[in-house]
């Protein structure tokens, strides 16, 4: 046996080459969903490039989903952590809370690359762009005459009824973790919307 021979690693101890990271998308669709913003600004590299993608972008629905994450006066009226999962048609096959059911959408949906982008969405019945004047509901001193029974009820539907991308951006607005998922930090969103007057509220 050769020297050679010897220091030749076998075939499946070689190094698997990763697979290319998915290209940045150069634009969106009409009506893009709030995903799809969130998605391009947080893969784009560099400050002013991520706030041009917002300002390009910006809607009513993108600038109350910051409010609500990054403004410290604004308060979630929700419970923090999971959401309970209440759905009597699929009761039966699935157990775990909502919140479980929206992330396994959402990585099955980054792993087939299929997110049935923008406004041809087929599978949900409404979007965030269209729901987001109702977002005061869910917050401290937004709705004071709705129940807390109710007000869980109505977030749960409407998680139920939007795009499971976008499920998973409200989850994540409504405990302040917006960041934790999309590179988007409170200072691009704050170059990129100067007319947000932050506190106070």
């Amino acid at each position: 046996m050769t020297e050679a021979t010897e220091t030749k690693k076998p075939r499946s101890a070689r190094k698997a080459r990763k697979p290319a990271a998915p290209k940045v998308p150069t634009s969106l669709p009409n009506n893009p969903l709030m995903f799809e913003i969130l998605d391009m600004a947080s893969r784009t590299r560099g400050t002013e490039k991520k706030v041009e993608v917002l300002q390009r972008y910006g809607c009513g629905a993108i600038k109350a989903l910051f409010i609500w994450n990054f403004d410290e006066t604004v308060e979630s009226a929700l419970p923090p952590g999971d959401v309970p999962y209440s759905g009597y048609d699929e009761q039966n096959v699935y157990s775990g809370t909502l919140t479980d059911k929206i992330e396994e959408s959402s990585r099955q949906m980054y792993e087939n690359g299929s997110f049935s982008l923008g406004s041809t969405d087929a599978n949900a019945k409404t979007t965030l762009r269209a729901q987001w004047k109702n977002l005061y509901h869910f917050v401290e001193g937004g709705n004071g005459g709705l129940s807390q029974t109710r007000r869980e009820m109505m977030f749960i539907n409407l998680l139920e009824s939007i795009h499971p991308l976008e499920a998973e951006i409200l989850i994540l607005v409504k405990d302040k973790e917006l960041d934790t998922k999309y590179k988007v930090p409170f200072e691009v969103v704050e170059a990129a919307f100067p007319e947000i007057q932050w506190g106070g509220r």
